[in-house]
């Protein structure tokens, strides 16, 4: 095994575990904090927890530009000087716009509750910013290993304070969000002493550092743009469910979106390992690693569906009061198909291929379409089932649009793949939707391995590929 491919199972074994920890952390998270805290603070945090993964993009496209810009590179040669200052304009850009924010909000909300989330949203924002720069670089640049032990220090911070907070009584959602900034705090600090010289020392001339910040932005803002339309497919919607049924059933929507998202935080992960990995290959590599990739994450993902059946049964017994929420997954859940797809592959090519604005674009599209489908059904229709299915349908149109371009720019087909997946997800809709539990399973089962027989040729395929490369 020759070294690159040691440094990719190196890098890709510390984000395993980073991640690995971060799935651990969530999911004892999802199962106990309902347990504890009545429906309508739970709401409240997971407003909180809603809002501040929006303001964390107030970064002016400056940390995904030099993400884009220097992916690749040593970290002993980038230009030290010209982070230390855009570490530092970020602080005052995000002191004056939360400024802002905070002021006006308390002006057009009467809700003091809500008005408190924003207070500790644009908190947690003046953390996760400055920090993402340092992270960005640290992943830009390889140091895979620094880069996940701030992941892991937070979660760890964060799970260690919520449940001493559990234990003692403390059951508000200002509690945890306290313990969720306290866990940001210790990151920013932890993360500043391993990379001092991007944070603390001289400044780069003001010509050449206005200079850089421009390019970062330029670079960068196609990426950010199009990384905060992805969200804001999923989150106009959740944005009409708060609105029209309110906190409590919005909670109850954020806690299946939350189990959910368990296994696309691993997913996440590997693509950051990824990212750099692609950047230094040839072009021409680029396809035949793709096949592969998407066939060794659809197949297993496709079986994970499986799983749903066991933890839904379980999941009733436990949260006896978010009944509703449990059942909204099988709609939801096969959302981890087409959103692995999207954040490990088609983002991540994109991204190395340097189209960032297909990516936007895409995403635009997918955005426009929520926003009038959420608007009708809102003002119109009122169906919360519709509200429902409609975040697995744009989840569904973005990865496929996506893939279409992609494999015209690559020049492969995967258009048996897609029609296979769409097939499954919807088996598995309509016999847990409409039939006995029991007899779902079944059927989902009998397809999946119909499935299984018509791929063999490409798991084969895989395997080869995978031996290969390991000699």
């Amino acid at each position: 095994m020759n070294s690159k491919i040691k440094k990719i199972t190196k890098d890709f074994s510390y984000t395993v575990i980073a991640n690995l920890l971060s799935i651990i952390i969530s999911t004892v998270l999802i199962l106990i904090v309902p347990r504890f805290v009545n429906v309508v603070e739970y709401g409240y945090w997971q407003l909180y927890l809603f809002y501040v993964s929006y303001i964390s993009y107030m970064s002016f496209g400056i940390t995904d530009g030099a993400l884009l810009r220097y992916g690749g590179q040593e970290y002993k040669v980038i230009p030290k000087k010209i982070f230390v200052s855009q570490f530092w304009l970020l602080i005052i850009l995000n002191i004056i716009i939360y400024s802002l924010i905070i002021y006006f909000y308390s002006i057009l909300v009467t809700d003091t509750n809500k008005e408190l989330i924003i207070f500790l949203t644009c908190m947690g924002g003046l953390l996760i910013v400055p920090r993402s720069l340092i992270t960005f670089i640290l992943q830009a640049t390889g140091r895979i290993k620094e880069y996940s032990k701030i992941l892991i220090i937070e979660k760890v911070v964060y799970f260690i304070l919520v449940i001493l907070l559990l234990l003692f009584g403390m059951h508000s959602f200002f509690n945890l969000v306290f313990a969720d900034l306290i866990g940001k705090l210790v990151s920013i600090v932890y993360s500043i002493l391993i990379a001092r010289e991007l944070v603390i020392g001289k400044f780069e001339t003001f010509r050449i550092s206005f200079n850089e910040t421009i390019i970062n932005m330029k670079v960068g803002s196609k990426v950010l743009f199009a990384n905060l339309s992805s969200m804001f497919i999923i989150g106009i919607v959740r944005f009409g469910i708060e609105y029209r049924w309110g906190v409590e059933t919005f909670g109850k929507v954020s806690l299946t979106l939350s189990i959910c998202n368990m296994l696309l935080l691993f997913l996440n992960g590997v693509s950051v390992v990824l990212f750099p990995t692609l950047r230094k290959m040839s072009i021409n590599k680029l396809p035949i690693l793709y096949n592969s990739i998407r066939s060794f994450m659809t197949i297993p993902i496709l079986g994970l569906l499986i799983i749903i059946y066991p933890l839904r049964e379980f999941l009733l017994i436990w949260l006896t009061e978010y009944e509703d929420s449990i059942n909204y997954m099988i709609i939801l859940f096969p959302m981890c198909i087409y959103e692995s797809i999207t954040i490990m592959l088609i983002n991540t090519y994109l991204k190395t291929l340097r189209k960032e604005k297909a990516m936007l674009i895409i995403n635009l599209i997918t955005v426009l379409i929520s926003l009038i489908i959420t608007i009708i059904n809102i003002f119109v229709l009122s169906n919360f089932n519709l509200a429902i299915l409609s975040i697995l349908l744009l989840l569904i149109f973005r990865s496929i649009v996506g893939e279409v371009y992609l494999t015209k720019v690559m020049n492969i087909k995967i258009r048996k793949d897609c029609i296979y997946e769409l097939i499954l997800t919807t088996i598995f809709i309509i016999a847990n939707c409409y039939l006995d539990k029991y007899f779902g399973i079944i059927i989902y089962i009998i397809f999946y391995l119909m499935y299984l027989i018509i791929k063999r040729s490409d798991l084969k395929k895989l395997l080869t590929y995978i031996k290969f490369r390991g000699q």
